[in-house]
């Protein structure tokens, strides 16, 4: 087994690495000066069993193209199976037709993977699960509930604990570590009016007095959480803090997190945090490296990966 790694979170790779106690494959990954991509293998590779670690996040563009190549490269060095191993998927939520000549970019993303050499891809917490199918090679999606339920654990004591779902789309998601953890579960039902816009229209259960820990998988402009934490608050909430998987925070949210009423919002390491996000006050990361690394040492012994969840 090899591991390697693009330039979108090299310290992820790096800590997987180490979780594994196997050094990384050496290869350039570089830019012409007209910015094309360029990768090259400084080892042998044949009949390997690969894993290149990158997530497609900002710049989705060129982080997708790096994984892309380097793909390429290892299966042109004859590598005997490659996973691409992508612990946040971009262009995920667009995973269906939205509006009439929209297109699903998440499913052309997928043949495009597929096309450049993958063998099967291993990803966490993809924003829709029915992406899975999009893919015509086996896809594992991980889940994050295991590292937020130990984190919430080790920083929350008493029976005083509500899980809050943002949406109705996240009910699920919610609803299995607020199972993990023996809490009572809250939805709050919005009305998005425009992408990137969100108004919160009514919650669903009891906050007052509760500590409130909204789970999401994606925080981009921040507007759906702060707006939650707002109206919890509202609600008469003691606390409320958030968990999210991929913390992608465009423009300007960390600001808006900043100033909102979230005591603290946890993410996990699947995107390499940004400076502003380092030192943010109520801001931080957990690693995801022990989850992804074991995933890649069962996959690579042939062991099965969904007991990790049981």
């Amino acid at each position: 087994m090899k591991i390697m790694t693009g330039n979108s979170n090299r310290p992820l790779a790096e800590a997987i690495s180490a979780y594994l106690n196997l050094p990384m494959t050496k290869a350039s990954v570089r830019r012409f000066s007209d910015m094309e991509v360029f990768v090259e293998i400084h080892e042998n590779v044949r009949g390997e069993d690969l894993f290149v670690i990158q997530s497609t996040s900002y710049p989705a563009n060129d982080n997708l193209m790096e994984l892309l190549v380097s793909l390429d490269a290892l299966k042109r060095g004859s590598a005997r199976r490659i996973t691409a191993v992508i612990p946040y998927y971009g262009y995920a939520r667009q995973d269906r037709k939205s509006s009439p000549r929209s297109p699903i970019s998440a499913k052309l993303v997928a043949n495009v993977i597929t096309s450049a050499g993958a063998d099967r891809v291993l990803t966490l917490d993809l924003h829709a699960g029915q992406i899975q199918g999009f893919f015509d090679i086996p896809t594992d999606n991980l889940y994050s509930a295991p590292v937020f339920t130990k984190d919430i654990r080790e920083n929350f004591d008493g029976d005083d604990l509500t899980i809050v779902s943002p949406d109705v789309g996240g009910v699920i998601r919610a609803r299995a570590i607020a199972r993990r953890l023996d809490a009572d579960l809250a939805i709050i039902d919005k009305r998005r009016e425009r992408a990137g816009v969100s108004e919160v229209m009514n919650i669903i259960g009891d906050v007052d007095g509760r500590r409130c820990i909204l789970v999401d998988d994606i925080v981009d402009s921040a507007g759906t959480l702060c707006n939650a934490a707002e109206a919890l608050m509202n609600a008469g909430a003691k606390s409320v803090h958030a968990y999210v998987t991929h913390g992608v925070l465009s423009g300007g949210a960390v600001a808006r997190v900043g100033s909102s009423p979230l005591k603290e919002l946890v993410m996990t390491d699947s995107i390499q945090a940004t400076e502003a996000v380092r030192v943010a006050q109520n801001m931080r990361q957990i690693t995801i490296a022990p989850l992804l690394g074991e995933a890649i040492a069962r996959i690579s012994n042939e062991r099965s990966v969904s007991t990790l969840f049981d």
